[in-house]
C-alpha cells in the first residue's frame, strides 16, 4: 500500500515493532515514517542488524520521553556459540581464533555466567555506535582501526540458562542500560577458556514493554495507516504504565 507523506493528524505515541533479521534498526525509522506519514519519529535503542525483536518507535511529541524510555532496563533471549572469536563479537563477523571448545559441564557453564551477574563494567566493542571524537566507533572499525574504549558500568539483574548442546547455549538475560549482549557472550567465552561469540540475539523487553503488542515488519510495511495508528500506544497510556 503507498502512502502520501506527510500527513496531518498522526497521532504522538509509541509504536512497538517486532524488527526482522538483517535491517537496521534506522530501516525500520525509515519504513515507519513513510507508513505513517510523519518526519517526527526516533528509536530507543539500537538493534543490531542480525538481532530480532522489540524496538519501539517514538512518534511526534513521543520524541520527547525518547531518553526516558531508553534508560530503562532491557531482556533478551540469545544463543552464544562457544569456540570461536570474532571481529565483531557475533557471528557477522570474521573469526579472529577457533579453540576446542572440551567436554564442558553445565556447571561450569553456570558458573562462567554467574561470573558476570550484578553491577560490574564492560568494555564496549569495536563496533557500536559509541563515539570516539565525534566518529562512530563502528566507522572507525570499518577501516581497520582499534582505539581504546573506556569500561562501562552495567548490571545483569538475573539470567537463565534455556538450552546447552555444545558448542551453543540458549540464554535469557535482564539487564541495565547500555549492556552490549555481543561482549556478555565474548566475556563469557573467554572465562571459560574456548571462546565465544553471540550466534543469535532477540530482544524481549524493554522497561514495561514487551512483544505482545509490537507489529511486524511487513505489517509495518504494507498495513493500513490507521490500523498502525490504532497499534500505538498513546503518551497517556504509557504515563499510566510507568506510573506518572
Amino acid at each position: 500500500m503507498s502512502h502520501p507523506n506527510p500527513v496531518s493528524g498522526v497521532p504522538s505515541g509509541v509504536l512497538l515493532v517486532d524488527k526482522a533479521p538483517d535491517m537496521t534498526s534506522h530501516d525500520a525509522v525509515a519504513i515507519a515514517r513513510r507508513s505513517l506519514g510523519t518526519k517526527k519519529i526516533g528509536h530507543c535503542g539500537t538493534l543490531d542488524p542480525m538481532a530480532t525483536g522489540l524496538l519501539m518507535l517514538v512518534i511526534e511529541r513521543g520524541t520527547k520521553i525518547q531518553d526516558l524510555l531508553m534508560s530503562e532496563d532491557k531482556e533478551y533471549e540469545g544463543t552464544l556459540t562457544l569456540g570461536a572469536t570474532t571481529s565483531t563479537q557475533d557471528r557477522q563477523g570474521e573469526i579472529l581464533e577457533e579453540k576446542e571448545v572440551g567436554d564442558l559441564s553445565d556447571e561450569q557453564v553456570d558458573e562462567a555466567f554467574g561470573k558476570f551477574t550484578g553491577a560490574f563494567e564492560q568494555i564496549p566493542p569495536m563496533v557500536s555506535a559509541i563515539k570516539k571524537d565525534g566518529v562512530p566507533l563502528y566507522k572507525l572499525a570499518r577501516k581497520g582501526k582499534v582505539v581504546k574504549r573506556d569500561p562501562r558500568p552495567v548490571e545483569v539483574h538475573d539470567y537463565e540458562i534455556l538450552r546447552t548442546e555444545l558448542p551453543e547455549v540458549d540464554f535469557r538475560v535482564k539487564c541495565s542500560k547500555g549492556f552490549y549482549v555481543r561482549t556478555y557472550a565474548h566475556d563469557i567465552g573467554a572465562e571459560l577458556g574456548c571462546g565465544a561469540h553471540l550466534s543469535a540475539l532477540r530482544r524481549t523487553r524493554s522497561g514495561k514493554f514487551t512483544l505482545d503488542r509490537a507489529v511486524s515488519v511487513e505489517t509495518l510495511k504494507h498495513g493500513d495507516r490507521e490500523d498502525l495508528f490504532k497499534a500505538m500506544i498513546s503518551l497517556a497510556e504509557i504515563s499510566l504504565m510507568r506510573g506518572a
